[in-house]
C-alpha cells in the first residue's frame, strides 16, 4: 500500500491506528512486538512548549530522572515560572552564577542562555513556524543552539510536535529494542537500522516507540 510521505504528518488517534495497521502489514517481526505491547500512546502535545521543553532537555542531560526533575524545578522557581513553563524573556536578568546556584553546570547555564537569546532574536523560529516545516528543517533550526544536538531535536519532533516519521538513529533504547526484537547478537549499526526502517515509513516514530517498549518487556 503506497502512502504519501508527508514530512509534517501529525500523530492523532486516526493516524496512530493507521500506523499500527501499516507497520503490522509491512513487518511481521514488528507486528509481533506490537501485539505484545498493545496500543501506541505516542502523541504530540495539544499546546507544545518550545522554550520550556528544550530548556528541560538541556538541564536533564546526563542526569537521572529524579535529579533532572529537581534541578529543573529549581530553575523554574528561580525564573518565577508558572506551571513549570519558563519563558525566554525571564532569563534576561538572570546571571550565570544564579543558574549555577540551582544546580546547572557552567555549560548548561550558557546553553539555556543561548537558547533564550536565539528565541528572542528569532534565530530559533517561533513554534507557529516550526510546526509548518519538514522534520529536517526543524532539526537544523534547533541544533544551532548550544547544547542541543540532533537527538534532542528529534525528541522535540516526536513528543512535542507529534511528528510521525522520525527515526532517532543515535538513541540507545531504539537500537537495543531493535536488537531484542530482531534477535541480533549485538546492537545494530545505523546502516542496518536504516535499511529495516525503510519499510516503516512514513511511521518510523511509531516503530521507534515500540522498540523502546521492547526494552521493558520481560
Amino acid at each position: 500500500m503506497a502512502i504519501a510521505r508527508d514530512r509534517t504528518m501529525i500523530l492523532d488517534d486516526k493516524q496512530t491506528a493507521l500506523a499500527i495497521k501499516t507497520l503490522s502489514e509491512q513487518d511481521s517481526t514488528l507486528a509481533a512486538l506490537i501485539n505484545r505491547v498493545g496500543e501506541c500512546r505516542l502523541r504530540g502535545k495539544d499546546h507544545p512548549d518550545l522554550f520550556g521543553t528544550l530548556a528541560d532537555a538541556i538541564v536533564s542531560q546526563q542526569l537521572s530522572g529524579k535529579a533532572a526533575a529537581t534541578i529543573f524545578a529549581r530553575f523554574c522557581v528561580l525564573l518565577d515560572a508558572d506551571d513549570k513553563k519558563p519563558q525566554p524573556a525571564q532569563l534576561a536578568s538572570v546571571t550565570e552564577e544564579q543558574l549555577r546556584s540551582v544546580g546547572l553546570s557552567r555549560a548548561k547555564a550558557l546553553a539555556v542562555k543561548d537558547l533564550a537569546s536565539k528565541i528572542e532574536q528569532g534565530l530559533v523560529l517561533p513554534l507557529s513556524v516550526l510546526e509548518t516545516l519538514p522534520d529536517e528543517a526543524v532539526i537544523q533550526n534547533l541544533i544551532q543552539v548550544r547544547g542541543i544536538g540532533r537527538w534532542t531535536a528529534e525528541m522535540f519532533l516526536m513528543f512535542q510536535l507529534g511528528r510521525a516519521d522520525v527515526l532517532p538513529l543515535d538513541d540507545l533504547g531504539v537500537r537495543k529494542g531493535f536488537m531484542l526484537t530482531y534477535g541480533l547478537d549485538a546492537m545494530p549499526d545505523k546502516k542496518v537500522l536504516m535499511q529495516q526502517a525503510v519499510s516503516w515509513q512514513p511511521y518510523r516514530s511509531v516503530a521507534s516507540w515500540y522498540l523502546w517498549r521492547a526494552t521493558e518487556l520481560r
